[in-house]
């Protein structure tokens, strides 16, 4: 999945998080958008994020309510971007295991996904600490804005 197909480049030129929200992953099917609810997870396959460096490509995830997505890799720049922007992800070689519509948990104390559909378990790769603090806080601004409100 690349980044033209999460947002297209035909929505670029805002970066209003509600505003991307809607027209999150159109083109690779209409009605996505609406059938997200806040706090669902996306399980995807091989090097999700590839293609432009865009940024808006996890803003508009995050915004739609995605509270993580799960892959067996990502592409670099989407990885940092996603963590920028305070959307955890999760690697994962056995995604490809979850099915469409099965229940999904992710546990950071013991560092599991757990389908609950299927009653299985899978260890995913940790996120570095700092990655996790980016996520913690809301993204990249965010945590420079607290560092800053801290030293004063």
């Amino acid at each position: 999945m690349d980044t033209d197909l999460i947002i297209a480049a035909r929505y670029l030129n805002t970066s209003e998080p509600s505003e991307l929200a809607k027209y999150v992953m159109e083109d690779a099917d209409p009605s996505f958008a609406s059938k997200m609810s806040a706090g669902d997870i996306i399980v995807a396959g091989e090097n999700f994020g590839c293609g432009s460096s865009r940024e808006h490509a996890p803003i508009a995830l995050k915004a739609a309510g995605i509270a993580a997505v799960i892959a067996p890799t990502f592409a670099r720049i989407f990885y940092r971007n996603a963590f920028n922007m305070g959307l955890p992800i999760f690697e994962l070689p056995e995604a490809s295991e979850i099915a469409e519509g099965d229940s999904v948990r992710i546990d950071m104390q013991s560092g599991e996904v757990i389908n609950e559909t299927q009653q299985k378990r899978y260890k995913f790769t940790p996120i570095p600490d700092f990655m996790q603090q980016l996520v913690d806080v809301g993204g990249l601004i965010a945590f420079a804005q607290k560092e800053i409100a801290e030293a004063n």
